[in-house]
């Protein structure tokens, strides 16, 4: 690996449509180290990646790269009708391939090969490699799940020729053997890697990582568990600063203060000896005069040095980090029924013939992990307890008020503002409640405002979960899909505060076991191709 590939920014900026900037004057350069781009949602992280991938031209400023790059977007979006190769990327050469392999001497079909002439082999083994056995080019995506359409398009990125590969949020949906398939892809890689995600254990994988907040980047030398010990020794750092220019400014305030009414009392006095002098008026005007620019210049020294002490708390608040992102405990009931869901002869839709009876009973205040690999149903049966979706015989008696928060964020409608969505599932709460409750997320007046599409994955993310937790009725019970998909470390952090001290019973689906390990589960139900095990703890 040689360092002859690099991706420059020089005073890179982007505004929005609507005029708001989102970044601005950002200089840095990545070579090829594997690098970990890092930050708060709604930064700008995604459109940071396309303007280094060339997709985006920025607002403002310069992107210079040399080496081609390829970027997989953190929404991967199957076409109904599409092909395995198509949703790869990689269909117009394993179609060229095809065609010569028939005979075809078209000069096109050879330069869209390249030096590709094992694709399809290649391919074929890839697919296997990432648990995707039987299928292949010709599969129709219709028969993927959400989690295995990621693993083609991963695949495809993988196989790319290309210098550069930015993946922006590739773990999303991914189950535990993928995440590990993936990082274990990413380690091997040896060219330039930018990689957009909150994800752990793939940022463990990186040689640097790169932060974008409202001050800019900042670069760090290291993986993700340097950069969490020197981002806490720097959030001490910057808070002990402020306290200290805080305390500076109040003692700075009551000198000032002092200083003040010692000047006033002086030019009061002043005032009183020139009105009693016997002297000529001609005199007294210029003495007094001159008593008044004195004091005018005294009092603009006070006002400077006060302006100065503002100053440089707002600079040490600027250097401190923005409030972390807080989500407020629901205050359920926790008396009720023993059992708050319990199914009678259950049979799951859509799922495969050994995963479809499953005997479900949930007591009250139990924590339940389900876990198992992508496409074997665990959406579904959420889907089923919320009642959104039909079981194929059974039924299921859930007993107390359900939550149901899922990968497409049925709660939030995407024509609808933040603010519209949350008023429809507790319309009793003044408006200014909801609006502080979304702002503890980190969701501003503006943005609570727009259609919910016009945000980022983090800040949907973000306002699902407070549609979901600040319901009225608060749920007794709680389901959620993917819950730490698209949040940034510090919204994890907080959902798992959250998560540690809900009295209600809770279905986690995750594949983040650093997630289910700081919650405290109480149980496991885990799905596999010989069906549902139930794993209680002692």
């Amino acid at each position: 690996m040689t360092n002859s590939i690099s991706v420059t920014l020089d005073g890179v900026a982007w505004h929005t449509p609507d005029g708001r900037s989102l970044f601005s004057n950002l200089n840095a350069q990545f070579d090829d180290r594997p690098t970990g781009l890092v930050g708060r949602n709604g930064v700008g992280k995604s459109v940071l990646a396309q303007i280094l991938a060339g997709l985006r031209q920025p607002s403002a400023g310069h992107c210079r790269r040399i080496g081609e790059a390829y970027y997989l977007a953190q929404q991967v979006q199957p076409q109904t009708g599409q092909r395995v190769a198509e949703l790869a990327a990689v269909d117009k050469r394993v179609d060229a391939l095809r065609r010569i392999e028939a005979g075809s001497t078209l000069q096109a079909d050879f330069d869209a090969i390249g030096e590709q002439w094992s694709l399809c082999e290649t391919l074929q083994q890839a697919l296997a490699d990432a648990g995707l056995h039987g299928v292949d080019a010709d599969t129709p995506v219709d028969k993927l799940s959400g989690g295995q359409c990621m693993r083609v398009a991963l695949v495809g990125a993988l196989l790319q020729p290309v210098e550069w590969l930015i993946l922006d949020e590739p773990s999303n949906h991914l189950d535990h053997a993928g995440r590990h398939w993936l990082a274990e892809q990413l380690q091997a890689r040896k060219q330039g890697l930018i990689l957009v995600s909150h994800d752990r254990l793939l940022l463990q994988q990186v040689e640097r990582i790169v932060e974008l907040s409202a001050q800019g980047l900042r670069s760090y030398g290291g993986n993700h568990a340097f950069y969490a010990q020197a981002r806490a020794g720097e959030r001490a750092a910057a808070e002990a600063l402020l306290q200290q220019r805080r305390h500076e400014r109040r003692k700075g305030e009551q000198a000032l203060r002092e200083q003040r009414q010692r000047l006033e009392q002086r030019s009061a006095r002043g005032n009183r000896e020139a009105a009693n002098a016997n002297q000529a008026p001609i005199l007294l005007g210029l003495q007094r005069q001159r008593a008044e620019a004195s004091l005018g210049k005294a009092r603009a020294q006070l006002d400077q040095r006060q302006l100065q002490l503002h100053d440089a708390v707002r600079e040490a608040q600027a250097d401190s980090e923005a409030a972390a992102p807080v989500l407020l405990v629901p205050n359920v009931q926790t008396s009720g029924p023993e059992w708050v869901a319990r199914s009678t002869g259950l049979q799951l839709p859509h799922v495969a013939p050994a995963l479809r009876a499953l005997d479900f009973n949930l007591r009250r205040g139990e924590r339940v992990a389900i876990t198992g690999g992508n496409g074997l149903g665990k959406s579904t049966l959420l889907g089923v307890l919320a009642g959104q979706l039909p079981a194929l015989a059974g039924e299921v008696n859930v007993q107390v008020p359900v939550a149901l928060l899922d990968q497409q964020l049925q709660l939030l409608p995407e024509h609808s503002s933040v603010l519209e969505a949350l008023r429809l599932r507790n319309p009793g709460m003044a408006e200014g409640e909801l609006r502080s409750r979304l702002a503890l997320l980190g969701l501003d007046a503006d943005q609570v405002q727009l259609p919910s599409a016009q945000l980022s994955g983090g800040q949907r993310l973000k306002a699902g979960l407070a549609c979901a937790l600040y319901a009225d009725p608060p749920a007794q019970l709680l389901l959620l899909d993917e819950p730490g998909n698209h949040l940034d470390l510090d919204a994890l952090s907080a959902l798992e505060d959250l998560l540690r001290q809900y009295q209600g019973s809770l279905l986690l689906v995750s594949h983040d076991e650093a997630l289910l390990q700081a919650i405290g589960i109480s149980a496991r139900l885990h799905a596999s191709a010989d069906g549902w095990e139930w794993q209680r703890n002692q």
